[in-house]
This record gives structure tokens, C-alpha cells and sequence, in this order.
């Protein structure tokens, strides 16, 4: 059966290279590291393109299908890696992301539920936004009867800088119908999303 496309994820904001290139070479000279010499004639461009990567979401036509055969049980994706970047200190932050659904009358390929991360995941982020983010999508354009996302990363702004505690992982969590309202659904959820 035939694909139905749905609602379209967001689209990704314009970089304007020339601007970004020339604001990098401004504050490495600011921080008294002028981008000349041969080992910094390039970190504006370089810089440029990195931050680029990371903001730019990747292109996917996100899909569903009907639950034609009735499926009425969790799918969990655990363990889905991705990066991303504080919008407070432009510094990156990843791990992963246990991501649960139970089906309405909608399923969506798994490799989507990655990719729905991986999305909102591109750009400046926070680590709560992020987890509702994933979650309000999947509710919303699923039609699903509930849905469960689970966030675990480690934050360079605060391994690095600041309190540098290296190691430590921040868990948030994001619970849309059923997963919410009923105790042992959520508890099945939140099970397989730690592997127990």
C-alpha cells in the first residue's frame, strides 16, 4: 500500500557564509587569535562549514502508513545517537534517544523515528525542547494512542566549562497519551527504554 505523505517537519534556516565567515574571523582576533598563519588562515571557512553541519537539518519526506494489521502493542527504538548544539553556549551536546510509540491507526518506518530525532536534533537546541519536540511530532502525525520519548546526553557546556563535571548525563522525558495516563504502559515504556 501507497505511503501517505504527512505533515512536512521544519525548514532549515539560511546560513549566510560570507557574514559567518567574517564574524569568526573577528572574534578570533577579539579572543587574540587573529586568523592569519598557515594553521588559522582557513578555521573562519572551516568553522563555518562545521557549524553549517550542525545546524542544517537533513532532508527526509516523512511517511506513514496504515496499521492495517491492527498492531497494537509499543515499538521502541532505543539507543538512537545524535548531536546537537546549546543554543546558551554554542557548544555541542549528544547521546541518545529511546523513542516509543503506540500505534493508532498509523505506523511510520522505523529508520523515521532516527530521522524524526536526528531532525530536531540539527539547529540550536535545548535538551527539553528537543524531547518534546520529538514527541509532539510523533503524537500529532501519528494520530498514535501514545507515545514515550527518553533523552540522555552529555553537555560539553557543562563537562567542559563551568562546574566540569565530565561524565555527567542529563535525562529528560517526554509522555503524550496513553504513555502518560496509564501506569503500566508507562512503566512498559520506560522498561525497554533502559534495556531492563
Amino acid at each position: 500500500m501507497a505511503a501517505e505523505n504527512v505533515v512536512p517537519l521544519r525548514t532549515a534556516p539560511r546560513i549566510d557564509r560570507f557574514r559567518a565567515e567574517r564574524a569568526v574571523t573577528e572574534l578570533l582576533a577579539a579572543l587574540g587569535y587573529p586568523a592569519d598563519g598557515e594553521h588559522r588562515a582557513n578555521t573562519p571557512q572551516r568553522v563555518t562549514s562545521a557549524f553549517e553541519e550542525l545546524l542544517t537539518p537533513s532532508a527526509f519526506l516523512p511517511t506513514t502508513f496504515p496499521n492495517d494489521e491492527g498492531y497494537d502493542e509499543l515499538v521502541v527504538a532505543r539507543q538512537v545517537p545524535f548531536r546537537s548544539l546549546c543554543e546558551h553556549h554554542l557548544l555541542p551536546f549528544a547521546g541518545t534517544a529511546h523513542v516509543g510509540y503506540l500505534p493508532g491507526s498509523r505506523i511510520v518506518g522505523l529508520s523515521k523515528l532516527a530521522r524524526v530525532v536526528e531532525h530536531f536534533a540539527a539547529g540550536l537546541q535545548v535538551q527539553e525542547r528537543l524531547t518534546q519536540q520529538v514527541a509532539d511530532w510523533l503524537h500529532d502525525n501519528l494520530a498514535a494512542r501514545g507515545v514515550g520519548v527518553v533523552v540522555e546526553a552529555e553537555h560539553l557546556c557543562m563537562s567542559l566549562r563551568g562546574v566540569r563535571a565530565a561524565g555527567a548525563r542529563t535525562v529528560t522525558s517526554a509522555l503524550r497519551g496513553d504513555l502518560r495516563t496509564d501506569a503500566r504502559t508507562r512503566d512498559e515504556f520506560l522498561s525497554l527504554a533502559r534495556g531492563s
